[in-house]
C-alpha cells in the first residue's frame, strides 16, 4: 500500500489510529497544541488581464480568428506523458501567474522537477502561489513546504493541524481533541497559468501519479482547458486562498525548522532553479475541443460548516445530474461509497431501463481498505438491481494496458534532468508499468455519451460531506467518446466483471479464466479478516 491515502484523507493505519484517537476525544482527552490566531493573510487575486500574456492572446486570437461558438476548449489528458509534460510546459510558458491547488505535493523526483521549473519562472518575475492541504505536509513531504521561502513563491497550508510534523503520526496525535478537523480536508485540484490555461483532474503531484513509483502507481485523468471556464476555476481558487482557513507558510513553520527535520543523507527536495528548457507539449488552442462546460466547485466554508451536508455540494450536484441520464450512465471512481441517497438514483435509472456501469478499485488494487469495506456493504444490492461492476485488478494486464502510456518517457526526462541540476540516477525511484502495481484514482463519469465529468470527486460519503471537491462538465460527444476509448481496454484487461452467481459473489477475470468466488481475489487473508472485524465499527461517510 502505499504511505498514504491519497484521495480520502487518511491512510489505512492512519485511520485505525484515528479511530482509536476518536475514543480517546470522545473522553475529553484535548489537543496537544494550538494554532496561531494573529495571522497575517495579505488578499491577493487572479490575474485580471490574462489576454496581456502570450498564452491569452494565443486563446483568444485562435478562438475569433476561428469563429468558435463556444468560449472555452478542452484537451484530455490520460497519458501519463501527456499529464507531466502539460503541466511542465504551463509553468515554463507562464508570463506572469501561476496558481497551484492540490491535496497533497509529495517529495518525490518528479515534483522536484515541478520546483525547478517554478523557481525559475519566480525569477524571470512570475508570481506563484500554491495552495495545499496540510494533511500530508509531514515527514518527508513536509520539505516541499521550502518552496515557500522562495521570493516570488508563497505557500498557504488550508486547514491546517496543530502539532508536530515530524511524521503523520505524530499529526495525528496533536490533533486527539479535534478529529473533526482532521476528517474535513480540501481535495480539490487545479493547475492555471496566467488565469488563461489550466489542468484540472484527479491527479496530486507525486510519483505515483506519474508512472514513476516503483511499487504502485495510479491510473488517473485529468483535463486541460482554455479560455472562459478557467476564469471561473481562478475564481474558485482565489475564494479559497483568501479563506480564513488558508495560512501562510510561514506563520505555521520556519526554515530552521525544516532544516532540523530534513534527514541528513537525504537528497535536495529543492533543486537550484535553472534554465526552464524547452516546454514539451504543444499548448496551442487548435488542439482544444471547444464545447459548452460548467464548473461546479464546493465552497471554501465547506470544511468550517458546523454539520456536515449543510451546504449544497458537488456531489449533490453530480446526483441531480445522473437522475437524468436516458440511456447510459459510465462511473469511474476509485472510492465507491453511494450511500442511501445514491442508490436511490441508480434504482431508479435501472428501473426506467438505463445501463448503469461502474468501475472502481478490487481491494487488492485499492490504496483505502476502508473505503473497500463500505463499497462492499453496497456491491450485492448494487449488482441485484443491475449495475454492471468491474473492479480493477492490482496487477496490469498484457503489455501493462492499464496503467496510461508514457512513464517510460516521463522516467527519462526524470533520468536527464534539466539543466543546472545533476542527473536522475537510472532506477532511483523511477518505477516502470511493467513492474508496477496498479490502483485505479481517476474520477469520470460519462452520460448518454454526450456529457464528460472530470474532476477531484470521489462517489461516496466522504467527498459528499467531510471533503472539499471540484468538477468539470463539458458537454461534447468527441470528448465523451474519447473517455469512453480510454476505459475500454480498461475493462477489457485489467478489470475482474462481478457478479452474482447462485447467490454468491463471482469474479470473472478478464482473460477467461474460471471465476474467482469465495473471498476477494489476489487480497491476503489477513488483511480480509482485519477489515471483517474493523470494517463494521466504520460509518460510511468517514471511510
Amino acid at each position: 500500500m502505499p504511505p498514504l491515502r491519497s484521495s480520502a484523507g487518511l491512510p489505512f493505519w492512519a485511520r485505525v489510529l484515528a479511530w482509536l484517537a476518536l475514543l480517546l476525544a470522545a473522553g475529553g482527552l484535548p489537543g496537544c497544541s494550538s494554532l496561531p490566531t494573529e495571522v497575517q493573510r495579505p488578499v491577493s487575486w487572479a490575474l485580471r488581464t490574462p489576454e496581456t500574456t502570450a498564452l491569452g492572446r494565443a486563446v483568444a486570437d485562435y478562438a475569433t480568428r476561428t469563429g468558435q461558438r463556444q468560449d472555452s476548449g478542452f484537451r484530455l489528458l490520460g497519458g501519463t506523458e501527456a499529464a507531466y509534460a502539460s503541466r511542465l510546459a504551463l509553468i515554463d510558458a507562464a508570463e506572469k501567474t501561476l496558481d497551484l491547488q492540490y491535496y497533497a505535493i509529495l517529495a518525490d523526483p518528479s515534483t522536484a522537477l515541478f520546483a525547478q521549473r517554478l523557481r525559475a519562472a519566480a525569477a524571470r518575475g512570475v508570481r506563484v502561489r500554491i495552495l495545499l492541504d496540510d494533511f500530508n505536509t509531514a515527514g518527508p513531504n513536509a520539505q516541499v513546504l521550502r518552496l515557500g521561502f522562495v521570493p516570488n513563491i508563497e505557500i498557504r497550508l488550508f486547514n491546517p493541524l496543530a502539532g508536530s510534523r515530524r511524521s503523520l503520526a505524530g499529526r495525528l496525535l496533536g490533533s486527539l481533541g479535534n478529529l473533526d478537523r482532521m476528517q474535513r480536508r480540501m481535495h480539490n485540484k487545479m493547475f492555471i497559468a496566467d488565469n488563461a490555461i489550466g489542468i484540472i483532474g484527479g491527479r496530486n503531484l507525486g510519483d505515483a501519479y506519474f508512472g514513476q513509483s516503483a511499487d504502485s502507481n495510479f491510473i488517473d485523468v485529468d483535463v486541460l482547458a482554455a479560455g472562459r471556464i478557467v476564469h471561473r476555476m481562478s475564481a474558485s481558487f482565489d475564494a479559497y486562498w483568501n479563506n480564513p482557513l488558508a495560512y501562510p507558510v510561514a506563520s505555521l513553520l520556519t526554515r530552521g525548522e525544516l532544516d532540523a527535520m530534513r534527514r541528513p543523507d537525504a537528497p535536495s527536495p529543492l533543486p537550484d532553479a535553472g534554465p526552464g528548457g524547452a516546454s514539451p507539449l504543444d499548448l496551442s488552442p487548435a488542439r482544444l475541443t471547444w464545447a459548452p462546460s460548467l464548473l461546479l466547485v464546493d465552497q471554501a466554508d465547506k470544511l468550517a460548516a458546523e454539520e456536515p451536508g449543510a451546504q449544497d455540494t458537488v456531489v449533490d450536484g453530480l446526483l441531480r445530474l445522473m437522475a437524468g441520464t436516458r440511456r447510459d450512465l459510465f462511473i469511474v471512481s476509485p472510492y465507491f461509497v453511494p450511500g442511501g441517497a445514491m442508490m436511490d438514483v441508480l434504482a431508479r435509472l435501472r428501473a426506467a431501463g438505463v445501463r448503469v456501469r461502474v468501475l472502481t478499485n478490487s481491494l487488492a488494487a485499492t490504496d483505502a481498505p476502508l473505503a473497500h469495506v463500505g463499497y462492499a456493504r453496497y456491491r450485492e444490492r448494487l449488482l441485484q438491481i443491475g449495475v454492471e461492476l468491474y473492479e480493477m485488478r492490482a496487477e496490469p494486464g498484457p503489455g501493462g494496458s492499464a496503467l496510461s502510456s508514457g512513464s517510460a518517457r516521463v522516467a527519462r526526462v526524470l533520468r536527464r534532468g534539466s539543466e543546472g541540476s545533476p542527473p536522475r540516477a537510472a532506477g532511483a525511484g523511477a518505477g516502470s508499468v511493467s513492474a508496477s502495481r496498479a490502483s485505479l484514482h481517476a474520477k469520470t463519469l460519462v452520460l448518454d455519451g454526450s456529457v464528460l465529468v472530470v474532476g477531484s470527486m470521489n462517489l461516496d460519503l466522504r467527498s459528499q460531506l467531510q471533503n472539499s471537491e471540484v468538477a468539470l462538465l463539458i458537454r461534447s460527444r468527441a470528448l465523451a467518446g474519447l473517455a469512453l476509448e480510454m476505459a475500454a481496454p480498461v475493462l477489457a484487461h485489467d478489470a475482474y466483471r462481478v457478479q452474482l452467481q447462485d447467490g454468491r459473489l463471482a469474479w470473472l477475470p478478464p482473460d477467461g479464466a474460471p471465476p474467482h468466488t469465495g473471498s476477494e481475489p489476489d487480497a491476503g487473508l489477513g488483511l480480509q479478516w482485519l477489515l471483517r472485524l474493523i470494517g463494521p465499527l466504520a460509518p460510511d461517510e468517514v471511510l
